[in-house]
């Protein structure tokens, strides 16, 4: 007898377990999924390396900055603007007269529970997207709203105004003391009794 036939008697009386192809697959997934942990802790490292260098890089700036167009005094302009964790924003651009305008603004939330937190930076966007009301050198008082420019000069009664400005899309009351102040509300026009 040589050595093949004795080795295919000895294994011969050997059976295979009916579940080794289950056992097969378990292995393979096992290994698949010490992989994908591999993988994943790879990617987590990479994440926090670039995340960590991007905070340092606009820490260094002292901000985020970024250019955006905006609507200011009816016009589409331009203006690149850097916020700042503290919930403030410094915005440069310009004016018709290619002069640079620099401004800037910002705020707190105040919370449910009475905590103070830092605008953030979408809160400050939709801000910026607010109606503004600019008195000029000449004595009139306008409007601005995206892309309209009201003249409501004449408009001041018992020194308040209403007006209805539209995007589109929103619709807003605003009700303006004259030198005092403004405010907006999507429902109907504030009473001037609001104003100190």
């Amino acid at each position: 007898m040589t050595n093949k036939e004795k080795y295919k008697q000895a294994f011969s009386v050997l059976q295979t377990s009916k579940n080794f192809p289950l056992e097969v697959e378990k292995m393979t997934i096992r290994n698949k999924k010490k992989t994908m942990k591999t993988i994943a802790a790879a990617v987590a490292a990479c994440l926090i390396l670039v995340g960590g260098s991007t905070t340092a890089y606009a820490a260094n700036l002292g901000g985020i900055q970024r250019t955006v167009q905006l609507w200011i005094h009816g016009d589409q302009t331009d203006a690149t603007i850097r916020f700042n964790s503290d919930g403030s924003y410094n915005m440069s651009y310009q004016d018709e007269n290619e002069d640079i305008i620099e401004s800037g603004g910002g705020g707190v939330s105040i919370e449910d529970d009475g905590t103070e937190r830092a605008l953030t930076e979408e809160e400050l966007m939709d801000h910026l997207d607010d109606p503004d009301v600019k008195y000029e050198e000449d004595s009139t008082v306008w409007v601005y709203y995206f892309n309209q420019k009201i003249d409501i000069t004449d408009k001041f009664e018992d020194n308040f105004c209403y007006v209805k400005v539209s995007n589109g899309d929103e619709t807003l009351y605003m009700t303006i003391k004259y030198r005092g102040g403004w405010c907006t509300s999507p429902n109907k026009y504030i009473s001037p009794s609001n104003f100190n």
